[in-house]
């Protein structure tokens, strides 16, 4: 075997195995996806289990997608909040000790 074949078969197998890593599905970009809609309700944990705080409710809330979020209680084992989604009112009550919603109930449909 002379030099010119030893250095096209050195050089063989980088070229295959750089054209299995481009071939492979690890490298084709993902189809992106959008979420639609965030799916909350009474029973929904925000928090993890953990306890929390009014303030903390107010943001986690926020994060749901409710806006316009007004503190009405936050004494006691439950936080009270009135919030807008969607141009729905809702009122929340949060459990504070585990961050889990306990009642939610719409107080109008249009505000």
């Amino acid at each position: 075997m002379n030099f010119s074949q030893k250095m096209f078969r050195s050089s063989l197998v980088p070229f295959m195995l750089s054209l299995a890593i481009l071939a492979s599905p690890l490298s084709a970009p993902r189809e992106a996806s959008a979420q639609i809609g965030i799916n909350i309700g009474v029973g929904s944990s925000l928090n993890r289990g953990r306890p929390i705080t009014c303030p903390q409710g107010e943001r986690l809330l926020r994060g749901r997608g409710f806006r316009d979020i007004n503190r009405e209680n936050c004494r006691g084992r439950f936080f009270n909040y009135r919030a807008s989604r969607n141009g729905e009112r809702f009122e929340v009550a949060i459990r504070q000790s585990d961050g889990r919603i306990v009642d939610m109930r719409r107080t109008s449909r249009r505000w």
